[in-house]
């Protein structure tokens, strides 16, 4: 490809899977599956809370939240990925990548947030269920995604403004959708400031919110624990659709920051891999996941698939 293709000095090169090129069409198949199953999932969730007045209370609401940002995230990895399997697109631009970039990113950092605010929910609608109306009120929930948009973009924003003051002057391949792990890999400048950056803004969101789920529920487990095992059984089970929604977004995220930090002799298929699993496994598995767990949710998407009756 390097042979046949003039590369500018204001792209990268995109690589898809390594080792799997010649597959590249029958590779789209299952990823356009994955995307096709996430954008339509989400959208259904986000028609149906839009449309059911009575789903408009504030778990319903935090939910619509968590499906923006699953939408965002494919949304933002779709071209690329696509470009590359079905039309052998290579090229993207550096203001292209830096642009794709902060917006997955973005979304997954607020995706993170609109977690942490669904297990403040959950405390709070077992510790004081009887408040619970009054003080999560539809205003309050506004201002809370509110804030984590703003929270994302002041922290992301200078991202994007450093990388472009590098000089990347060594290869300019990149092996999936741009990342900014990956993105520090290629200048030949000292990458000091950028990475003890990204190493703030990870822990200053992503960080601070999965302490902040941790010590909601262990809230939960010591109010549950002074309960009847009736309600006890009641109250963990509307909380494991939020468990495995946390589980299947961090567990892949941990995941490529592993690899990014100490598995740099590992094959670059296994950071092709954990990076895909982390872009496409949460906004692939949440919607079935909540799908499944809420009994609203589902009679909701049912009614939107079955046709009416004349």
């Amino acid at each position: 490809m390097s042979n046949s293709s003039f590369l500018r000095l204001s792209t990268f090169l995109l690589t898809g899977i390594p080792g799997l090129e010649s597959g590249n069409l029958w590779l789209a198949i299952p990823f356009c599956c994955m995307y096709v199953i996430s954008i339509l999932g989400n959208s259904a969730i986000l028609f149906v809370i839009e449309a059911e007045r009575s789903l408009h209370e504030s778990m319903y609401l935090f939910l619509r939240m968590l499906a923006i940002a699953e939408l965002g995230v494919s949304l933002s990895t779709l071209p690329t990925v696509l470009s590359v399997l079905l039309f052998d697109s290579w090229e993207i631009r550096f203001v292209a990548c830096f642009t794709q970039m902060f917006f997955i990113h973005c979304f997954s950092i607020l995706d993170s947030g609109v977690l942490w605010a669904m297990a403040f929910e959950c405390f709070m609608a077992i510790y004081n269920p009887l408040q619970y109306s009054s003080i999560l009120t539809n205003p309050r929930i506004d201002v809370i995604g509110l804030g984590l948009t703003v929270r994302t973009i002041s922290v992301l924003l200078p991202l994007p403004i450093l990388l472009k003051k590098l000089s990347f002057c060594r290869s300019h391949m990149l092996a999936h959708s741009c990342l900014h792990p990956n993105l520090l890999q290629l200048p030949c400048a000292d990458i000091k400031v950028n990475s003890m950056y990204g190493l703030f803004v990870i822990l200053a969101t992503f960080g601070l919110d999965l302490l902040s789920i941790i010590l909601s529920y262990v809230m939960i487990i010591k109010t549950v624990l002074s309960i009847s095992k009736e309600e006890y059984l009641k109250a963990l089970n509307t909380c494991i659709s939020h468990i495995c929604a946390v589980l299947i977004h961090y567990i892949p995220m941990i995941g490529l920051s592993m690899v990014y930090r100490f598995g740099k002799p590992a094959s670059p298929l296994i950071h092709v891999l954990m990076a895909n699993i982390y872009l496409l496994a949460h906004p692939v598995l949440n919607p079935i996941i909540h799908s499944i767990k809420t009994k609203q949710i589902c009679k909701g998407i049912h009614k939107l698939l079955t046709p009416r009756r004349r």
